[in-house]
């Protein structure tokens, strides 16, 4: 790779974890004298994806705005194609970013493809193995593995999982997660707490993954309903995603229950406080599991699988399902277990340690010939 005196780097995302993830690397980025960051949003989730935006204090270069009601997932990749194709033509680029898993991300990497620009992949190598579990998130990211030309992986295991797949070990750089670097971020911001009365459990839910949607998603819900209702004393908080598939059933389930409370989706201050307040967390999200180990915050995941073994290996995190009866054993037993409640509330965090973004940069560099291989992320236990 011949040297450049000025590194051309563009982030494309559209989505609320994309945003986050990518805002310590574009901050990183923008503050070195090495590189011009051209963000480009999609946009494919609007209202989520604007908020995170003013939080993180990023101001995209080029925004295709392309939701729309009732999209499917053909309609966000022909459109995110046709716009991403413009402004890589327009600005040339000397490197595309992608974060994740997500059509945005996939269609990022193979517009680069296209055009012949190096590609550099953040948070590489997460796989489940099964291709409609997360859907279609397994598939987006083996595809991205495949046209990458940087491999950001967040752990050894992800590392391992790229080279099993003939991806060279020179071109897989494990940074640790981003998201570690902006949740340490946001908690440095958060006033300290007020004394909490445990007395009343706060149990902090999110669900919207496409494949709990339908039947999965009403057994959540009537699980948490039961669960309220054999709790008096707890509170369960449900921020709700925007999709209406979600709403409606989160609405028709739960609605009229004193105990639960359906909310709009915070901002990502709010959310990190709601997540250091809680007594536990209840969630299919992936980056709710990577991020609440550092709060020492069980999780119970609503999942049949997951992609980030390494914090079920560290216990503090378990998999669940979405079977009602199951959710309702699993969360029963932590409300009243107190040697199982604490044997999962160890503050370790094998994603990160805050410095992924700048190992990030340092492998770039590198990549252009600019500063020496970066050293891998090792969790420290």
């Amino acid at each position: 790779m011949p040297k450049v005196e000025k590194i051309k780097v563009m982030p494309i995302f559209g989505t609320r974890p994309e945003a986050i993830k990518m805002a310590p690397v574009v901050h990183v980025l923008s503050a070195d004298e090495h590189f011009e960051v051209i963000i480009t949003v999609t946009a494919q989730h609007r209202e989520m994806l604007d908020q995170f935006l003013r939080f993180f204090e990023m101001k995209p270069n080029y925004d295709l705005n392309i939701m729309r009601e009732g999209q499917t997932l053909a309609d966000i990749t022909s459109r995110a194609v046709e716009g991403i194709d413009k402004v890589l033509q327009k600005e040339k680029p000397n490197l595309v970013l992608v974060q994740g898993d997500t059509t945005t991300a996939f269609v990022g990497a193979l517009v680069a493809y296209y055009h012949k620009i190096p590609c550099g992949h953040i948070e590489a190598g997460l796989r489940t193995g099964d291709k409609f579990a997360p859907f279609p998130e397994e598939i987006n990211r083996r595809l991205i593995g495949s046209i990458a030309d940087l491999h950001f992986a967040p752990t050894k295991r992800a590392k391992a999982n790229l080279m099993q797949e003939n991806v060279g070990e020179e071109k897989i750089f494990v940074t640790g997660n981003t998201v570690v670097d902006a949740l340490l971020w946001t908690l440095s911001r958060l006033p300290e707490p007020s004394s909490l009365d445990q007395s009343r459990r706060t149990i902090l839910v999110t669900a919207h993954r496409r494949e709990n949607w339908g039947e999965p998603m009403k057994q959540i819900c009537r699980a948490l309903r039961k669960i309220a209702d054999n709790f008096p004393n707890t509170r369960i908080i449900f921020p709700m995603h925007k999709n209406p598939i979600v709403r409606e059933v989160a609405f028709r389930e739960m609605g009229n229950h004193q105990q639960i409370e359906l909310c709009e989706p915070p901002d990502y201050f709010e959310f990190v406080r709601m997540m250091r307040d809680a007594y536990l967390i209840v969630t299919d999200s992936g980056g709710v599991q990577e991020e609440a180990p550092t709060l020492g915050k069980p999780v119970l995941v609503l999942r049949e699988k997951t992609e980030r073994p390494e914090a079920v290996e560290a216990g503090v995190v378990k998999v669940i399902g979405t079977d009602e009866e199951r959710i309702v054993a699993e969360v029963s037993n932590l409300l009243t277990n107190e040697l199982a409640y604490k044997s999962m509330q160890k503050p370790v965090n094998p994603y990160g340690d805050g410095k992924a973004s700048l190992r990030i940069k340092q492998a770039i560099l590198h990549h252009f010939g600019l500063a020496e291989r970066p050293e891998d992320f090792v969790p420290k236990f």
